[in-house]
């Protein structure tokens, strides 16, 4: 019994070290990849494009829109941003018309237009308001 628990918290220490080590080669990695004009986000959600990299100190400034720098620890940049995809290449999606229930007796599609015996003007609505409220006392 003693011998199995010796086998199990070997495998945990074993597993713990090997995600450290994953760990420390994904940020080695990610560190290789940096330099000037990188689009990248930080761990606490900024996005910007690389200016400047301290290496001394371990700083890396970004320009988060033109004119505004920022400078932040090189650690604290946690993922490279890909350039998205163009939407031209992809075919255009028709859209499509949704029923919306406008009350239990009758559905209109969103795109309908109401016809002009529909249409009430304020007074109307605030007359028709008004008695309904009467009808319910």
């Amino acid at each position: 019994m003693t011998i199995l628990l010796f086998v199990m918290l070997g495998v945990f220490v074993f597993m713990m070290f090997r995600r450290n080590k994953k760990t420390q080669q994904q940020q080695a990695e990610l560190q290789s990849k940096f330099g000037t004009g990188v689009e990248v986000m930080t761990s606490f959600g900024l996005f910007g494009r690389i200016v400047e990299i301290d290496e001394a100190e371990n700083k890396v400034v970004l320009e988060l829109s033109p004119g505004n720098l920022a400078t932040v620890h090189r650690q604290s940049v946690t993922k490279i941003v890909e350039p998205v995809a163009e939407a031209a290449t992809a075919e255009p999606v028709e859209a499509e018309h949704t029923v919306v229930p406008n009350d239990a007796s009758s559905l209109t599609t969103r795109d309908a237009e109401p016809a002009a015996a529909d249409i009430e003007t304020p007074d109307e609505t605030l007359k028709r308001l008004n008695d309904e409220g009467k009808k319910d006392s």
